[in-house]
């Protein structure tokens, strides 16, 4: 049986393994079960490629969706293994070369859809063959999905029963407490180890901005990643295409992408965000999943997410080769009422609602913070971060909290004696003393808080709002068009039982970006950076010649150790990360060439 430190570092080209991976590859070589719950970029892939090569046979990978299996496979060739996959994509000759290569003795790894394995071809398959391991990627379809999305999943528990004695692994980065469980029971592998690690993403900055100009905002945002290819996310398909037409008028590579597009143009479009370096995807938030794109240098939320849950896997798609990168968006009244208009018009049963409800609030608790995001989003998956992060923008640049009592008691005011029927613009001009066509109509300058805000401007009062919002001393009654409504808690506020304290907002542009240099190039020195675009440029050449994304050829950090160090022969490009034998031998010589005429 091969050492699993020599196979990571002659195939993959790492000399060391990270965090818990060593433990986790050592237990299923040596024939143990595992369950792993690690996060997006930790290298839940290590896990079950490494004991696939170190153990006699084929592994068999089950992974839910074909463009995975399609780049996994890709990078492991690229590497020097022998991988294949079996899904509706595969002909019938490349199937019947697969059955030989089993037969023979000679595959690896197999990625499989879990509708395949189910099959009684499939198990024809596999009859007489040694299997080396099973691999149950994204796992959580067990729980979420098993009723109705995948049911199939919920037959891998008999793979156990017929392959006896062979390891299983289910691997997940996405797993609350109640869906771990479900996992365990659902694969039958309770008596597997559980290997978790922290939900931190240190290399991911996140930003949570004031909507102003949601679109220059997010202009400005993405001239920070000049070169660099990321996701923008919209809730509506309608505002997914209107923003990638105005994205690609101000002269940037944008592409929509969801669900009701040309099947064809759907997937083009998501070939050349895979294959472009540069290209910016503007998608619903079903995109992502099964991506395996580890250059995505940025994500952008235009509309609030569902949840702390949806926002953690979103951003995830950020950075997942541990390089600098940005989650960025932006949040208004808008959103709230919007967000709320969902969940109570939803045909949801009510406990189901509540749920919803109180998820949103915790999101908005994480939106509205003083504190560190990072440390509010590990603290809601039951995580300490003992200091501040330093890589979020209240870490950065710090906000005031104010004392917003009266403020609040005025708005609420506003709200109640205007009979709860009306929605902020109208409030606001209320409070301000505008005398608009729509104040005099309903007669609300005769009231006594009309003119009574004019000790705040226009901005800090939707920030009142947007914050009463979010605290749910106002609601919004959906069944008045949107209005505002008094909530409960309010009354404690009118009698000044209860302090009401808010954040204060920034001034407009305060969040802009940190440098025009892009986050996962900013730690170069100029002439290394210089290098490192020169080797972007023949990573590039390289990949298209191929017809396969650059990140298959090298990984960013990979490049970014060439500009460092400047190794002169392939010995000395051995030694850098990401290298492994086959593609030093590929690759080697065309890289040094670059760097020769760099330093020419």
């Amino acid at each position: 049986m091969k050492d699993p430190r020599d196979v990571l570092h002659a195939v993959f080209g790492h000399s060391a393994f990270r965090g818990l991976q060593e433990e986790v590859v050592r237990h299923v070589t040596q024939g143990g079960d595992a369950v792993v719950l690690f996060p997006t970029g930790a290298g839940k892939s290590v896990c079950y490629q490494v004991p696939a090569l170190c153990r006699e046979g084929v592994a068999i990978v089950v992974s839910p969706l074909i463009a995975l299996m399609r780049d996994q496979v890709e990078a492991l060739r690229q590497a020097g293994v022998s991988a294949a996959a079996l899904n509706s994509t595969v002909s019938a000759e490349e199937a019947g070369d697969i059955r030989r290569q089993i037969s023979a003795g000679t595959l690896d790894l197999l990625y499989v859809a879990p509708e395949r394995v189910s099959t009684p071809s499939f198990r024809r398959l596999l009859e007489g063959a040694r299997v080396a391991l099973i691999a149950i990627d994204e796992a959580h379809c067990v729980s979420q999905w098993g009723h109705d999305f995948r049911p199939d999943y919920r037959e891998l528990a008999e793979l156990g029963a017929r392959f006896p004695g062979v390891p299983r692994i289910a691997l997940t980065a996405t797993a609350d407490a109640v869906t771990k469980a479900d996992i365990i029971e659902r694969l039958e592998l309770q008596e597997a180890r559980l290997f978790s690690t922290s939900f931190d993403r240190p290399n991911i900055a996140y930003a949570i901005v004031e909507r102003d100009n949601a679109r220059q905002q997010l202009l400005r945002f993405l001239k920070t990643h000049e070169g660099e290819s990321g996701i923008v996310y919209c809730l509506s398909r309608a505002k997914v295409e209107e923003t990638a037409r105005w994205l690609a008028g101000e002269g940037l590579p944008a592409l929509p992408y969801h669900a009701g597009m040309d099947a064809a143009l759907r997937h083009a479009h998501q070939d050349a965000f895979l294959k472009d370096e540069q290209c910016c995807l503007v998608a619903t938030t079903a995109f992502g999943m099964g991506i395996d794109k580890p250059d995505v240098r940025y994500v952008a939320h235009l509309d609030l997410p569902s949840s702390i849950e949806a926002y953690y896997q979103e951003t995830g798609r950020a950075g997942r080769d541990g390089q600098p990168s940005d989650a960025w968006m932006s949040y208004g009244v808008a959103d709230v009422v919007q967000r709320r208009r969902m969940i109570d018009e939803g045909n949801a049963p009510e406990e189901v609602k509540r749920v919803e409800r109180a998820k949103l609030t915790a999101l908005l608790g994480l939106c509205e913070t003083t504190d560190c995001r990072r440390r509010a989003i590990l603290s809601y998956f039951g995580e300490t971060l003992p200091a501040p992060c330093g890589n979020c923008d209240t870490c950065r640049s710090p906000v005031d909290s104010w004392d917003g009592t009266e403020a609040a008691i005025k708005a609420m005011a506003a709200v109640y004696r205007t009979g709860e029927r009306f929605g902020t613009g109208h409030l606001i001009d209320v409070l301000l003393g505008k005398e608009t066509e729509k104040v005099k109509r309903f007669g609300h300058e005769g009231q006594p808080v009309f003119g009574q805000g004019k000790d705040l401007d226009a901005r800090v009062w939707q920030s009142v709002f947007r914050q009463l919002l979010a605290s749910g001393l106002v609601v919004v009654n959906h069944d008045a068009h949107g209005a505002l409504a008094l909530g409960e808690g309010a009354r404690a506020v009118f009698r000044k039982e209860r302090t009401v304290m808010l954040r204060r907002d920034r001034p407009r542009r305060a969040t802009e970006a940190r440098g025009q240099r892009a986050p996962v190039a900013a730690d170069l020195p100029e002439d290394a950076f210089v290098t490192f675009q020169a080797l972007r440029a023949e990573r590039m050449r390289l990949a298209k010649a191929q017809g396969v994304p650059p990140y298959i050829v090298f990984g960013d950090a990979t490049l970014k150790a060439m500009a460092l160090e400047q190794p002169s022969t392939l010995k000395e490009m051995a030694a850098l990360p990401g290298i492994g034998e086959a593609k030093l031998e590929r690759y080697g010589a065309a890289f040094l060439s670059v760097l020769r005429q760099a330093e020419g």
